[in-house]
């Protein structure tokens, strides 16, 4: 095959079944951007909640979430990025080279059904936002029970499915753009309703201690005691939700069609903003939102929703903050839906897959029951993937390292992997059977199931052709990397460069958005520390509700107009 075929052929294919070109690559700041807002999200409301349904304790929690949470980071950068840095594939493309066709499907529809849920349950909890701002009623069945609730979602769908359809690039930006604001807003709520629950347990707006602090979370937040009177989780309990609340992202490699675009391996630490300021933080901060709220509506903090919870902290900006999280997690886990469904049916392209499981998707959000089923969901989502990532760490880290080859699979033509397929399948037995004897905390299950199926299929890859060695294949594929990497230098050489906006009308309008919400931590800075009475601190809070919202107005405009100013730049 000469060169100019060769051409023609990647020309022919989707850019999605291609290595990430060079030119296409990210720095961290995108991954920062990306990860921030796609883990500050409206199911962090749910969450603070369910830590104090658990019965976590405040120590517990301080400790274990940031333990929890750094391992999670860990194992982005060692487990994850090696592979997606080396190979520039999503995990869906790579899978296909080493298990065949066959478990790629269905591995690929499992992604499909467990991302568009996920999806699905971030856009209700958007419209759960819009639906207490205008007075719906709350939708306390499995099924809608109200038409002006089901064209929200369908507003908020239609919103969600067209930023995903733009790919990578438009996910990233407005994850970006959403991250700052989300990070100010979740710390100003926290600080807006402290002073309530001070007020409450001490008698005062504002705690003189760290004992003070301590003695808040112990009484009227994380007390250690479970809604059904019981005690609650301990600290290794705690760790192990912070570590596998992301499994299935890690562990299961499935960022590996985020990371793919990354320069370096080392970029994978950027997932620390969302899991030091976005779980660490944000879960705190929202456990304190959520019992703050609790004591003003005079409830426990496991009746209220996000909508209740957003309100009564932030005002309207609380709205637009259940709204805009729901968003970004949902255009993040729905751009991913799309490339499996893009692997499956791979005659079409990523924007029609996506458009069709968008659909599908913003069907499925109409149903309430999705987004009370979340936290289930996520959690047995993350031990259903977990082997498939198993096997495909055991293929790329281990196999070359103890002589086996690589892709063995797709060099014998194989379509069908017998060892993958059923490698995951004794690793789902084996993993949900330690669930079922209750050997171990579930939330570990993860560890030995991944190591069980690293183990199960390097046996039996052996036993299949992993032993052998297959030089003309692995020439054939060398060159073809070769040719690809030339294709997309040709590429690179073939598009505009586009010149960095450095104007100073441009500077000033991101220096005035980053002044707003720098103002709107001063505004909560001044409900926490400048209220002596209750009386102040009622009058405080007002001001806040209202001079917060402007803000967050003039940060959306002034943000969105600058990025639209560095997008329409003319090439240099």
């Amino acid at each position: 095959m000469n060169t100019t075929n060769d051409y023609q052929q990647f020309e022919n294919l989707d850019e999605e079944y291609l290595p990430v070109a060079k030119h296409k690559l990210h720095d961290w700041t995108h991954f920062a951007g990306l990860y921030a807002a796609e883990h500050v999200a409206a199911t962090e409301f749910v969450i603070g909640a369910t830590f104090v349904a658990l019965g976590a304790k405040t120590m517990d929690i301080i400790l274990g979430l940031l333990i929890g949470n750094i391992l999670a980071v860990l194992s982005w950068r060692f487990i994850t990025s090696p592979i997606a840095v080396d190979t520039r594939l999503s995990l869906y493309t790579y899978l296909n080279k080493i298990a065949g066709d066959s478990m790629t499907k269905l591995y690929n529809w499992a992604n499909v059904i467990i991302f568009s849920v996920i999806s699905a349950a971030m856009i209700t909890v958007s419209a759960t936002a819009v639906r207490f701002a205008f007075d719906i009623p709350a939708q306390l069945n499995w099924y809608p029970s109200n038409l002006w609730f089901i064209l929200i979602v369908l507003a908020v769908g239609i919103f969600v499915v067209s930023i995903a359809l733009y790919g990578f690039n438009a996910v990233s930006e407005f994850s970006g753009l959403c991250a700052p604001w989300l990070f100010v807003m979740f710390t100003s709520g926290a600080m807006v309703l402290l002073p309530a629950l001070s007020l409450d347990v001490l008698d005062k707006t504002l705690p003189a201690a760290w004992t003070d602090i301590m003695t808040l979370g112990d009484q009227r937040i994380w007390t250690g005691i479970s809604s059904d009177g019981k005690p609650g989780i301990g600290l290794v309990e705690v760790i192990g939700f912070g570590w596998a609340a992301n499994t299935i992202t890690h562990f299961g490699l499935v960022d590996m069609a985020l990371l793919r675009f990354a320069k370096k391996k080392n970029y994978a630490y950027a997932s620390s903003t969302g899991m030091m300021f976005g779980h660490y933080v944000a879960w705190i901060a929202a456990g304190i939102m959520g019992a703050g709220a609790a004591v003003i509506l005079g409830k426990s903090i496991v009746e209220l929703d996000p909508g209740d919870v957003a309100y009564y902290a932030l005002g309207w900006s609380g709205f637009v903050i259940v709204i805009v999280a729901g968003w970004t997690t949902a255009i993040t886990n729905l751009y991913r839906s799309g490339l499996a469904a893009q692997a499956i049916f791979f005659n079409h392209s990523r924007k029609l897959t996506t458009i069709v499981v968008g659909v599908v998707t913003v069907v499925i959000a109409c149903f309430p029951f999705v987004f009370s089923q979340i936290l289930p969901l996520l959690t047995y989502a993350g031990l259903l993937v977990v082997p498939v990532g198993g096997i495909v760490f055991a293929e790329h880290q281990i196999f070359p390292r103890i002589g086996y080859t690589r892709y063995w699979s797709s060099y014998r033509k194989l379509t069908f992997s017998m060892p993958a397929v059923a490698a995951w399948g004794l690793g789902l037995v084996f993993g949900f059977g330690l669930n079922a004897l209750d050997v171990i905390s579930f939330f570990y299950l993860f560890i030995p199931t991944w190591f069980f199926t690293i183990v199960v299929y390097t046996l039996l890859a052996s036993r299949y052709g992993a032993k052998q060695k297959y030089p003309e294949e692995a020439k054939e594929e060398e060159l073809l990397n070769e040719n690809i990497e030339r294709f997309q230098e040709q590429q690179a050489k073939e598009e505009p460069v586009i010149s960095k906006d450095v104007s100073l009308f441009s500077k000033g309008l991101k220096f005035f958005a980053i002044s707003a919400l720098v103002a709107t931590l001063v505004l909560a800075s001044n409900v926490l520390f400048g209220s002596a009475t209750e009386a102040n601190y009622i009058e405080n809070r007002e001001l806040f509700y209202t001079y917060a919202f402007i803000c967050t107005i003039i940060y959306f405009v002034l943000a969105y107009w600058a990025l639209k100013r560095g997008k329409t730049n003319k090439p240099a």
